[in-house]
Protein backbone atom coordinates (compact mmCIF):
# COMPACT_ATOMS: atom_id res chain seq x y z
CA UNK A 1 0.00 0.00 0.00
CA UNK A 2 1.70 2.82 1.15
CA UNK A 3 5.16 3.15 3.03
CA UNK A 4 6.14 5.89 5.00
CA UNK A 5 9.63 4.37 5.56
CA UNK A 6 9.90 3.71 2.11
CA UNK A 7 13.02 5.96 -0.02
CA UNK A 8 10.59 6.24 -2.77
CA UNK A 9 8.44 9.82 -2.24
CA UNK A 10 4.86 8.91 -1.08
CA UNK A 11 3.32 10.91 -3.67
CA UNK A 12 4.57 8.54 -6.41
CA UNK A 13 3.23 5.56 -4.47
CA UNK A 14 0.07 6.72 -4.59
CA UNK A 15 0.10 7.01 -8.39
CA UNK A 16 1.36 3.81 -8.55
CA UNK A 17 -1.27 2.59 -6.27
CA UNK A 18 -3.94 3.95 -8.44
CA UNK A 19 -2.31 2.75 -11.85
CA UNK A 20 -2.36 -0.67 -10.34
CA UNK A 21 -6.33 0.15 -9.47
CA UNK A 22 -7.07 1.47 -12.89
CA UNK A 23 -4.93 -1.61 -14.91
CA UNK A 24 -6.50 -4.35 -12.68
CA UNK A 25 -10.40 -2.83 -13.62
CA UNK A 26 -10.98 -1.97 -9.85
CA UNK A 27 -11.10 1.29 -11.45
CA UNK A 28 -13.55 1.35 -14.92
CA UNK A 29 -12.91 4.42 -17.26
CA UNK A 30 -15.38 7.37 -16.38
CA UNK A 31 -15.44 6.45 -13.22
CA UNK A 32 -14.84 8.63 -10.43
CA UNK A 33 -12.15 8.13 -7.98
CA UNK A 34 -12.48 8.82 -4.39
CA UNK A 35 -11.94 11.79 -2.99
CA UNK A 36 -8.58 13.45 -1.26
CA UNK A 37 -10.16 13.22 2.24
CA UNK A 38 -11.18 9.34 1.41
CA UNK A 39 -7.46 9.11 0.23
CA UNK A 40 -5.92 11.08 3.30
CA UNK A 41 -7.81 8.96 5.62
CA UNK A 42 -7.05 5.45 3.84
CA UNK A 43 -3.41 6.23 4.17
CA UNK A 44 -3.05 9.05 6.94
CA UNK A 45 -1.22 11.23 4.32
CA UNK A 46 -1.65 14.90 3.61
CA UNK A 47 -4.16 16.25 0.89
CA UNK A 48 -1.08 18.47 -0.62
CA UNK A 49 0.58 14.93 -1.29
CA UNK A 50 -2.45 13.48 -2.92
CA UNK A 51 -2.72 16.62 -5.01
CA UNK A 52 0.08 16.07 -6.18
CA UNK A 53 -0.05 12.34 -7.14
CA UNK A 54 -3.40 13.58 -8.74
CA UNK A 55 -2.58 15.94 -10.84
CA UNK A 56 0.64 13.85 -12.32
CA UNK A 57 -2.01 11.60 -13.24
CA UNK A 58 -3.76 14.04 -14.81
CA UNK A 59 -0.71 15.17 -16.90
CA UNK A 60 0.22 11.73 -17.81
CA UNK A 61 -3.27 10.80 -18.80
CA UNK A 62 -4.51 8.31 -16.49
CA UNK A 63 -6.78 10.70 -15.36
CA UNK A 64 -8.84 13.54 -16.21
CA UNK A 65 -10.80 16.74 -14.35
CA UNK A 66 -14.46 17.83 -14.63
CA UNK A 67 -14.72 21.06 -13.09
CA UNK A 68 -17.40 20.49 -10.06
CA UNK A 69 -17.45 17.18 -10.57
CA UNK A 70 -14.51 15.72 -9.71
CA UNK A 71 -11.41 13.68 -10.81
CA UNK A 72 -12.19 10.26 -12.62
CA UNK A 73 -10.55 7.55 -14.94
CA UNK A 74 -9.35 8.50 -18.28
CA UNK A 75 -10.08 5.33 -21.17
CA UNK A 76 -6.73 3.70 -21.87
CA UNK A 77 -4.85 5.33 -24.76
CA UNK A 78 -4.93 4.80 -28.42
CA UNK A 79 -1.47 3.19 -29.34
CA UNK A 80 -0.56 4.20 -32.65
CA UNK A 81 2.69 2.19 -34.48
CA UNK A 82 5.60 4.46 -36.99
CA UNK A 83 5.15 1.62 -39.05
CA UNK A 84 3.06 1.51 -42.44
CA UNK A 85 1.48 4.30 -43.91
CA UNK A 86 -2.13 3.39 -42.86
CA UNK A 87 -5.41 5.62 -42.94
CA UNK A 88 -7.30 6.92 -39.43
CA UNK A 89 -9.90 4.48 -40.22
CA UNK A 90 -7.76 1.77 -41.10
CA UNK A 91 -5.78 2.42 -37.62
CA UNK A 92 -9.29 2.45 -35.22
CA UNK A 93 -10.57 -1.18 -37.10
CA UNK A 94 -7.60 -2.48 -36.43
CA UNK A 95 -7.91 -2.01 -33.08
CA UNK A 96 -11.40 -2.74 -32.16
CA UNK A 97 -12.62 0.66 -32.42
CA UNK A 98 -14.87 2.22 -34.60
CA UNK A 99 -13.90 4.75 -36.80
CA UNK A 100 -15.69 8.08 -37.35
CA UNK A 101 -15.54 11.35 -38.45
CA UNK A 102 -17.12 14.73 -37.77
CA UNK A 103 -16.62 17.39 -41.37
CA UNK A 104 -16.03 20.69 -40.03
CA UNK A 105 -15.48 22.19 -43.34
CA UNK A 106 -15.29 21.09 -47.07
CA UNK A 107 -14.12 23.38 -50.00
CA UNK A 108 -11.55 24.02 -52.79
CA UNK A 109 -9.36 26.75 -52.25
CA UNK A 110 -6.50 28.19 -54.10
CA UNK A 111 -2.83 26.59 -52.85
CA UNK A 112 -1.16 28.68 -50.68
CA UNK A 113 2.86 29.15 -50.51
CA UNK A 114 3.08 25.92 -47.74
CA UNK A 115 0.29 23.86 -48.98
CA UNK A 116 1.58 24.37 -52.86
CA UNK A 117 5.45 23.54 -51.73
CA UNK A 118 4.45 20.59 -49.79
CA UNK A 119 2.35 19.06 -52.84
CA UNK A 120 4.62 20.25 -55.53
CA UNK A 121 2.20 22.51 -57.36
CA UNK A 122 2.05 25.70 -58.16
CA UNK A 123 1.12 28.65 -56.15
CA UNK A 124 -2.88 29.31 -56.79
CA UNK A 125 -3.40 25.80 -57.57
CA UNK A 126 -6.95 24.58 -56.94
CA UNK A 127 -7.07 22.18 -53.90
CA UNK A 128 -9.12 20.37 -51.50
CA UNK A 129 -9.50 21.12 -47.92
CA UNK A 130 -11.00 19.17 -45.55
CA UNK A 131 -11.08 19.95 -41.97
CA UNK A 132 -12.74 17.19 -39.62
CA UNK A 133 -12.85 15.95 -36.34
CA UNK A 134 -11.48 11.87 -36.04
CA UNK A 135 -13.50 9.64 -33.64
CA UNK A 136 -13.01 6.42 -32.30
CA UNK A 137 -16.16 4.79 -30.29
CA UNK A 138 -17.73 8.73 -31.00
CA UNK A 139 -14.94 9.98 -28.77
CA UNK A 140 -13.06 13.20 -30.32
CA UNK A 141 -9.02 12.16 -30.68
CA UNK A 142 -8.09 14.60 -33.32
CA UNK A 143 -8.79 17.75 -35.34
CA UNK A 144 -7.19 16.63 -38.89
CA UNK A 145 -7.12 18.65 -42.31
CA UNK A 146 -6.56 17.42 -45.34
CA UNK A 147 -5.07 19.38 -48.67
CA UNK A 148 -5.19 17.29 -52.18
CA UNK A 149 -4.58 18.62 -55.38
CA UNK A 150 -8.19 18.68 -56.46
CA UNK A 151 -6.86 17.69 -60.71
CA UNK A 152 -5.43 14.51 -59.26
CA UNK A 153 -7.61 13.57 -56.89
CA UNK A 154 -11.06 13.93 -58.79
CA UNK A 155 -14.71 13.79 -57.59
CA UNK A 156 -15.12 14.08 -53.93
CA UNK A 157 -17.85 14.41 -52.64
CA UNK A 158 -18.64 14.57 -48.59
CA UNK A 159 -19.99 11.17 -48.84
CA UNK A 160 -16.79 9.82 -49.85
CA UNK A 161 -14.99 11.65 -47.43
CA UNK A 162 -17.06 10.59 -44.70
CA UNK A 163 -15.64 6.66 -45.68
CA UNK A 164 -12.41 5.85 -46.75
CA UNK A 165 -10.27 8.32 -48.67
CA UNK A 166 -7.70 6.07 -48.83
CA UNK A 167 -9.72 3.55 -50.29
CA UNK A 168 -11.51 5.69 -52.44
CA UNK A 169 -7.98 6.83 -54.10
CA UNK A 170 -6.60 3.32 -54.35
CA UNK A 171 -9.80 1.50 -55.28
CA UNK A 172 -12.17 4.16 -57.51
CA UNK A 173 -9.17 6.71 -58.84
CA UNK A 174 -6.21 3.70 -59.40
CA UNK A 175 -3.78 5.33 -58.02
CA UNK A 176 -1.44 3.19 -55.73
CA UNK A 177 -0.70 4.92 -52.12
CA UNK A 178 3.76 4.15 -51.53
CA UNK A 179 4.94 6.24 -48.85
CA UNK A 180 4.63 9.56 -46.58
CA UNK A 181 7.04 11.46 -44.25
CA UNK A 182 5.68 12.89 -41.11
CA UNK A 183 6.61 15.00 -38.41
CA UNK A 184 5.51 14.85 -34.26
CA UNK A 185 5.91 17.67 -31.91
CA UNK A 186 3.98 18.85 -28.57
CA UNK A 187 2.18 21.65 -28.47
CA UNK A 188 -0.73 23.55 -26.39
CA UNK A 189 -4.35 22.89 -27.94
CA UNK A 190 -5.73 26.09 -29.72
CA UNK A 191 -8.74 27.76 -29.26
CA UNK A 192 -10.64 25.72 -32.38
CA UNK A 193 -8.81 22.27 -30.96
CA UNK A 194 -10.29 22.92 -27.58
CA UNK A 195 -13.42 23.18 -28.53
CA UNK A 196 -13.63 20.22 -31.27
CA UNK A 197 -11.66 18.23 -29.35
CA UNK A 198 -13.68 18.91 -26.26
CA UNK A 199 -10.51 19.46 -24.08
CA UNK A 200 -9.85 21.89 -21.27
CA UNK A 201 -7.86 25.01 -21.62
CA UNK A 202 -4.02 24.14 -21.49
CA UNK A 203 -4.47 20.83 -22.45
CA UNK A 204 -1.19 18.60 -24.48
CA UNK A 205 -1.39 17.72 -28.37
CA UNK A 206 0.49 15.96 -30.77
CA UNK A 207 0.92 18.25 -33.40
CA UNK A 208 1.52 16.30 -36.86
CA UNK A 209 2.56 16.92 -40.53
CA UNK A 210 2.06 14.27 -43.15
CA UNK A 211 3.33 14.27 -46.91
CA UNK A 212 1.99 11.42 -48.83
CA UNK A 213 2.94 10.30 -51.94
CA UNK A 214 1.80 7.92 -54.72
CA UNK A 215 4.52 4.83 -56.27
CA UNK A 216 5.73 7.45 -58.99
CA UNK A 217 6.40 9.89 -55.85
CA UNK A 218 3.90 12.25 -57.13
CA UNK A 219 2.72 14.04 -53.49
CA UNK A 220 -1.23 13.73 -53.28
CA UNK A 221 -1.97 14.41 -50.02
CA UNK A 222 -0.41 16.79 -46.96
CA UNK A 223 -2.14 16.53 -43.72
CA UNK A 224 -2.44 19.00 -40.54
CA UNK A 225 -3.25 17.43 -37.74
CA UNK A 226 -3.52 17.62 -33.84
CA UNK A 227 -4.43 14.70 -31.89
CA UNK A 228 -5.27 14.76 -28.30
CA UNK A 229 -2.40 13.55 -26.17
CA UNK A 230 -4.25 12.14 -23.01
CA UNK A 231 -5.93 9.76 -25.48
CA UNK A 232 -3.34 9.07 -27.99
CA UNK A 233 -0.10 7.61 -28.34
CA UNK A 234 2.65 6.70 -31.22
CA UNK A 235 5.11 3.81 -30.35
CA UNK A 236 8.22 3.64 -32.59
CA UNK A 237 10.68 -0.40 -32.93
CA UNK A 238 13.86 0.54 -33.56
CA UNK A 239 16.70 -1.82 -33.98
CA UNK A 240 20.34 -1.61 -33.91
CA UNK A 241 22.42 -1.94 -36.79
Amino acid sequence: MIDKNSPIPIYHQLEEYIKAQIDNGDLQPDEAIPSERVYADMFQISRMTIRQALTNLVNDGYLYRQKGKGTFVNKKKVEQRLQGLTSFTEDMKERGLTPGSRLVSFEIIPSGREIAERLKLNENTPVYEIKRVRLADNVPMALETTYLPANLVKGLTEEIINQSLYQYIEEKLSLTIHEATQQIEASIAKEQELRLLEIEKGSPVLLILRTSHLKDGTPFEFVKSAYRADRYKFVHTMQRG
